[in-house]
């Protein structure tokens, strides 16, 4: 009997999937293109390649587990622009109206930017907001009574202009959601049609702009999600599961009714992945860099754990469901090359997508790109996919030397320019989750992974003084291998803001929450269920709170915290009390992990399977090593290229590229 496990993630230009066979540990990678008009389409083939790879006679209907990270959530709010749509309306108490126009009244990059800002659209215009009488205050306790005849008005209104998508956020619902929820009642009965979130289903969390957005998000993406969803579904015939932004998985059935929790669903898998990767391999705290096409992602995994947050945003939209913290940097392999009026090169943000792509592509791209250089300097091999794309190296040539002729530059000195460029705004990104958060970037090696996250590797170890950095095997795939690693997981949040918490009171907030937890986990399944107790704290008269693990001392383990973040504490100042704000559990349906194999010891001198000219410090014969060739202790002297099916490591003079016991290949500096 067969137990076949296959991870699908969908990415802009590729979808990539592997297969874990649990029986004899086999694992098998493949990629596929993406299919943006019907991602469905992508998804499909990639499942069946990787079956045909695999062989042995395993069909869709003997897949034990299939696991998906999907964009669409994503790419709903970044690129269909749903404030610009007429689906979405939003409910909220009467005199609140113009919640979302205030918001924080905060200007991007402080308010010397002010004279220059121009503040972008809200998600829902002025039009589609309806109010609804009815108070309550932050305890919960009723001020005014819900007008049920006002809230059938507002339901006919919204039926009546074809509104769809209806966000609800009441004042303080977070402590009693009993008014959203006659409201729901209303809209089932008045307006049948309507897709509604409320915001106490989706964020029980107070700071009212936040929770608005957050619940408009999720009821713009609703409609899209249940669509995909549902069109998969019937086409596998079976059901599936769906990452999520925490790290968790979730059933394709559930997920439909909260999509908001699967907005970075790529990543989040990404950085998992990497973790299990580099935790088999001893290195249980590390930094993943995630580079694809359009751009970087990087996290912090500390002790085998991401670390997470709630005050992510997708675009311009706050979104404070939990999700591990990922900063992103428009620099990718599809970055475009670009010269500022005032004559400087550029790298970035702007990508050239998947279509045209880099002019290497030959299909119709006219801009350079990160890529492009990488293709004239050498350093990566005339095809990708093993020879399945092959790239016009001589339309990428013509394409640096006209950039180089506009700065007054050798085209050697453009292109690496613009890897240069490049390699600093990944490092930027790692030092935004590492120096802002606290922590020394020195003391964590790098795993580098992504179609062109190994890329930039050696200069990364230079710029930012990392000891070294770890290359997993198949690293295009490791988003998808990630999908594998990681258990159903549900987050739920109360806020129970106090500086005198009363044991008992919060004893039963978290056992409430956990019972919430258990039945989502036994629709799920499971049987056996793991809860995770967290709250978030800060001393009085803070804005904002730190999340800690809510067993122990949980005040003494808010002060260490507070000083590794932020430098100074007030453990031993009675002046400085210490202020509870939210309480959360998380509910976890634990899996069977795979297990990675270790790689055969090789003796003998690795043998390149031939030379090609690249460009490091000047141009040069250098060795191609094949990974596949190489065995546990193979160690490359740089300068050389260490390609693979789905990406290549450049290894640059001064450098070498050790292979470990499972196929990581280790780069370091050569010492002395």
């Amino acid at each position: 009997m067969y137990s076949v496990r296959i991870g699908v993630d969908t990415g802009g230009t590729f979808t990539d999937v592997v297969l874990v066979d649990e029986r004899t540990g086999q694992i098998v990678t493949t990629k596929t293109p993406s299919t943006p008009s019907n991602p469905a389409d992508g998804f499909l083939a990639g499942v069946a390649k990787v079956l045909e790879l695999h062989g042995g006679g395993v069909d869709l209907a003997s897949v034990s587990a299939l696991v998906h990270g999907t964009t669409v959530a994503t790419n709903q709010l970044l690129e269909d622009r749903p404030d610009r749509s007429d689906h979405l309306g939003f409910i909220t108490t009467e005199g609140f109206e113009f919640i979302l126009e205030i918001a924080r009244q905060s200007v991007p990059d402080g308010y010397g930017n002010s004279y220059f800002w121009v503040k972008p659209p809200r998600i829902v215009p002025v039009h589609r907001v309806k109010t609804v009488p009815g108070r309550l205050d932050h305890t919960g306790a009723e001020v005014r009574p819900f007008s049920e005849d006002d809230a059938t008005a507002v339901a006919r209104w919204f039926r009546d202009q074809g509104v769809t998508a209806i966000g609800v956020c009441f004042l303080h619902a977070y402590a009693n959601p009993a008014h959203e929820r006659l409201m729901r009642d209303v809209l089932a009965r008045e307006h049948p049609e309507a897709v509604v979130s409320v915001s106490s289903d989706v964020l029980r969390e107070y700071r009212e702009y936040e929770r608005s957005v957050t619940t408009l998000v999720d009821a713009a993406v609703k409609p899209i999600m249940r669509t995909y969803i549902g069109n998969l579904s019937e086409r596998l015939g079976r059901g599936f599961s769906v990452m999520k932004s925490n790290g968790g998985v979730l059933s394709a059935a559930e997920v439909v009714n909260q999509p908001i929790t699967t907005v970075l669903s790529g990543p989040a898998a990404g950085a998992l992945g990497a973790a299990l990767i580099a935790g088999t391999a001893g290195r249980p705290s590390v930094i993943t860099l995630d580079g694809g096409g359009t751009s970087t992602d990087v996290a912090v995994i500390v002790d085998g754990e991401p670390s997470q947050t709630t005050e992510g945003s997708i675009g311009r939209y706050p979104c404070k469901i939990p999700m591990i913290d990922i900063v992103t940097v428009g620099a990718g392999g599809g970055s475009v090359a670009w010269i500022s009026p005032e004559g400087t090169l550029k790298v970035g943000p702007r990508s050239a997508g998947a279509d045209p792509g880099p002019i290497c592509y030959g299909r119709g791209g006219t801009e350079v790109t990160v890529t492009d250089a990488h293709v004239f300097l050498g350093r990566v091999p005339p095809h990708l996919l093993g020879g399945e794309i092959p790239l016009d190296a001589a339309a990428a040539r013509a394409g640096i030397e006209g950039l180089a002729a506009k700065l007054g530059l050798t085209p050697e000195r453009c292109a690496t320019g613009i890897l240069e460029i490049s390699a600093f705004n990944q490092s930027n990104a790692i030092r935004q989750i590492t120096v802002k958060r606290g922590l020394d970037v020195r003391d964590f090696p790098m795993v580098a992974f992504g179609g062109s996250g190994p890329l930039l590797v050696c200069r990364l170890l230079d710029v930012l003084g990392l000891k070294s950095a770890i290359v997993p095997p198949d690293p295009g795939n490791v988003s998808a291998f990630g999908l594998l690693t990681v258990d159903v997981k549900n987050d739920y949040v109360r806020t129970h803001v106090t500086t005198d918490p009363d044991p008992d009171e919060i004893e039963a907030v978290f056992r409430d929450l956990e019972a919430q937890a258990a039945e989502a986990l036994t629709r799920e399944g499971f049987t056996d269920h793991v809860y995770v107790r967290t709250a978030d704290l800060r001393y009085y008269g803070q804005a904002y709170e730190v999340r800690v693990p809510a067993d122990g001392d949980v005040e003494a383990r808010f002060h260490e915290a507070h000083q590794r973040l932020y430098g100074y504490g007030y453990r031993d100042d009675p002046r400085h009390a210490v202020e509870w704000v939210n309480l959360r559990v998380s509910g976890i349906g634990p899996i069977t992990r795979p297990a990675l194999a270790r790689r055969p010891e090789q003796f003998e001198e690795p043998t390149p399977i031939c030379t090609r000219d690249v460009h490091f410090d000047g141009w040069a014969r250098t060795v191609i090593y094949r990974r596949r060739d190489l065995g546990a202790g193979a160690v490359v002297h740089g300068p050389a290229v260490i390609e693979e099916y789905g990406s290549t490591l450049p290894v640059h003079p001064g450098f070498t590229a050790t292979m470990d016991d499972y196929g990581n290949l280790e780069v370091r500096r050569e010492l002395g």
